[in-house]
């Protein structure tokens, strides 16, 4: 068993150690390139140019790059605000919740929002459509293009029979959402409550002098273990941050280099268990204990490996984008240019609940 260089902490990374990839770094230089013999060509003054593809191939590339540039803007700022820290609430913020100031500060912060501001492409491509269909209908009316071209409009009575089917998928997949949410926040209650109460019956069941250092040792393993479950679940976390103020440099390397860092701090506690002088019935009773971490990572594990069925998710998705699609030509002869607004409203409304059911998803 290695010894740290800080003496009031053990750490057991000798135990640990994985075997390290070896990896082959030729010294040979690559083969040279053979050179191929001198191509004569024919030019004759009658043939034409080869045709120059660069220019046309640029300005693809240059249309791409612009039309993708608002969805990439809206998904940074999508993933910068799932990472942020959510603090818990307490008596204060509690009284600012419910506040009857509420929905004005929460109106006025609009521009600030996640949801909404990963909102803007689908949003924006909508109500781009909408002015588009409206603008074709004002031209036909007023004669500026031929006879032939008729006004895009349609009957309502279509919209008035799918809207419940809207609705009730909406909320099924928010009630499925909020349900995945929920369940993470019961396992991971539970594994915070495993962890006091494993640390609890560590302080007060070990009472030798001389396992000291190896009490303080497991008390940190303890500690650090819902901290690597964390950043195992929340993509972009910085788990040696986490965890250098817990951990010894080495039992930390040890832990970056694991391919399951939470199974990894539980195999540090079993071995520092194994080494503690203590009665097999406490031994015993302290190891039941990682019984509630290993269940705390297979509901983790499950609920970010296994999303709502992605049938379910890619109806809703087409659902919303049909129905978006065509409401400008369903509403043209009641609203004419009102059709802008409206479907600028009724997309930023329904695909709100939606990206709400994604978040939702996301346990944590």
């Amino acid at each position: 068993m290695a010894q740290s260089s800080n003496p009031s902490k053990l750490s057991l990374s000798s135990n640990f150690t994985p075997k390290p990839l070896s990896k082959l770094h030729p010294n040979s230089c690559l083969p040279t390139k053979l050179q191929q013999p001198p191509s004569f060509k024919i030019l004759s003054s009658l043939s034409p140019p080869p045709p120059n593809s660069k220019p046309t191939t640029t300005k693809t590339l240059n249309l791409i790059s612009l039309l993708r540039a608002i969805p990439d803007w809206a998904d940074r700022i999508q993933e910068r605000g799932m990472q942020q820290k959510r603090a818990l609430y307490n008596h204060e913020k509690w009284v600012h919740h419910r506040s009857s100031q509420r929905h004005v500060r929460h109106l006025l912060s609009s521009l600030q929002s996640r949801v909404i501001l990963s909102l803007v492409p689908p949003v924006l491509a909508f109500t781009s459509v909408a002015v588009v269909i409206a603008s074709y209908n004002t031209a036909v009316d007023l004669h500026w293009l031929p006879g032939f071209f008729p006004v895009l409009k349609a009957s309502s009575l279509p919209y008035q029979l799918t809207a419940p089917a809207l609705a009730l998928l909406l909320v099924f997949r928010t009630e499925a959402s909020y349900s995945r949410f929920e369940e993470g926040r019961k396992a991971w209650t539970k594994v915070i409550a495993g962890t006091n109460d494993f640390a609890r019956q560590v302080i007060a069941g070990v009472e030798n002098s001389s396992d000291e250092s190896i009490k303080s040792a497991l008390l940190h393993y303890i500690m650090a273990f819902p901290v690597a479950l964390k950043c195992h679940v929340m993509y972009g976390s910085d788990i040696g941050k986490d965890l250098q103020n817990l951990l010894e440099v080495d039992d930390l390397a040890v832990v970056m280099n694991s391919k399951h860092r939470p199974r990894c701090i539980i195999e540090f506690i079993s071995q520092t268990l194994k080494v503690l002088n203590l009665e097999e019935t406490k031994r015993t009773m302290l190891e039941s204990k990682i019984s509630c971490f290993h269940e705390g990572i297979g509901v983790c594990e499950q609920l970010m490996g296994i999303p709502i069925p992605l049938s379910y998710t890619r109806l809703t998705s087409r659902f919303l984008v049909l129905w978006h699609l065509t409401l400008p030509i369903i509403l043209w002869d009641d609203c004419h240019w009102i059709v802008v607004p409206a479907t600028f409203i009724s997309a930023a409304s329904l695909f709100c609940i939606e990206e709400v059911c994604i978040s939702f998803g996301v346990i944590l």
